[in-house]
């Protein structure tokens, strides 16, 4: 334990009787100087020991703190499901235990069926939640625009413009489809190969529309727990409700909209759960409002029919691999700030690749073309280029082709 600091010695004033006048006051003028100067090291001393003291009331107040939360029980979130005359029916995130209780007689008037409470280890309500959207779902709000626009988009101009009618006019121009009287389409699913552009077009949705965007992969609703898939759909759809006019884009929707089996798995059942919650929010009572779904998968054949059926999905729009002038119009875009050779003709290259080739393959194929010229130290890339990236891909492709057989 460490000491305080001795105080400084009391001056003291001792006069010589055989001193003169001039001696005597001098010898007093220096011992009021003294005084002085322990007068103010004593002033500094208190407000030290003021601070400290201020300190140890903090360390003391954070000390109490630290034991009422040690000597407090831990409290788990519920939902209110039900309000009867004989108490309150409650059920247990996480589990999804329903338990009939009393709730504290300071939240008991305050209830409602849909609240979140804080319950103990009896079941017994201790105190109301804020129905708070889940962290999760906002942080899939796109709070800055992506950086494409549908002129980045080469080979699919007819789905362009079915995407651009049943997602962007009815929130630009709502006032057209009343005036015809017809009700826009509730969702659009765009289906097709992996790379020819369903997750690129929702993109330029995002950046051409002044609504909120909101985007989320169909695996991240597979929860590991019982019911948090289905809370974070209806979460997503909230966020939408409060922010309008909004755009939710789902990517992988077959992750959780796979057709439904007979299964009693816990995590089978989880995920149908959560695909019920999707359905449910999809096909409500209540009016959505403005807000827009869009959705994407590369298995179309595994989407269950309740998810496909008019009303959800009014709009099945099929993205295709592109055709030859589709793919020259792609090839033009990633090419548009590369240095190509005059003698490269961009309309023969696309003919030679063959209608395997998606949207995504050729950039790639733009990319390999210009490593293969800087390669050889050239600044311009040349029809050699194209040909030997054609040939590099191609060979990935056997290779990997390769693979997957032997695999299975």
């Amino acid at each position: 334990m460490s000491r305080s600091p001795s105080l400084p010695d009391r001056p003291r004033l001792d006069l010589d009787p055989d001193m003169s006048e001039a001696e005597r006051l001098e010898a007093i003028r220096q011992h009021y100087d003294r005084i002085l100067q322990v007068n103010d090291e004593l002033d500094d001393r208190i407000i030290e020991a003021e601070s400290r003291r201020e300190e140890l009331r903090d360390d003391v107040d954070k000390l109490k703190r630290e034991n009422e939360v040690l000597k407090t029980s831990s409290l788990y979130i519920a939902s209110v499901e039900e309000m009867t005359d004989d108490g309150v029916v409650i059920k247990q995130h996480g589990n999804n235990q329903e338990v009939l209780t009393e709730p504290s007689t300071r939240v008991e008037k305050k209830l409602e069926p849909g609240d979140r409470v804080a319950i103990n280890d009896s079941f017994a309500v201790q105190a109301l939640l804020d129905d708070e959207t889940d962290a999760r779902a906002q942080a899939m709000e796109i709070t800055e625009s992506p950086d494409v626009v549908y002129d980045d988009i080469g080979g699919i101009s007819d789905q362009v413009r079915e995407v651009r009618e049943a997602v962007e006019d009815p929130l630009k121009d709502p006032q057209m489809f009343q005036e015809v009287g017809v009700d826009p389409p509730s969702g659009v699913l765009l289906h097709g190969p992996p790379g020819t552009g369903k997750t690129m077009l929702a993109r330029a949705v995002a950046n051409q529309t002044d609504a909120t965007f909101i985007k989320m992969a169909g695996s991240e609703l597979v929860r590991k727990f019982i019911g948090e898939g289905a809370r974070l759909v209806r979460d997503l759809f909230e966020l939408a409700g409060e922010r309008e006019p909004a755009v939710i884009f789902i990517d992988e929707i077959d992750a959780v909209a796979t057709t439904r089996t007979d299964s009693k798995t816990s995590g089978d059942a989880e995920v149908q759960r959560t695909m019920m919650q999707l359905l449910s929010e999809m096909d409500g009572f209540d009016d959505r409002g403005e807000v827009r779904i869009m959705a994407a998968t590369n298995r179309y054949d595994m989407l269950d029919e309740a998810i496909l059926r008019p009303g959800r999905f009014d709009r099945l729009i099929e993205v295709p691999k592109p055709n030859d002038e589709g793919r020259e119009q792609i090839l033009e875009i990633h090419t548009e700030d590369m240095n190509i050779s005059d003698a490269v003709d961009l309309g023969e290259v696309a003919r030679d690749l063959g209608d395997d080739y998606s949207g995504a393959d050729i950039a790639s194929l733009a990319t390999e073309a210009g490593m293969f010229a800087i390669r050889d130290g050239r600044s311009a890339v040349e029809e050699e280029d194209f040909e030997s990236a054609s040939e590099k891909l191609e060979k990935t492709d056997d290779d990997l082709d390769a693979v997957i057989d032997y695999q299975y």
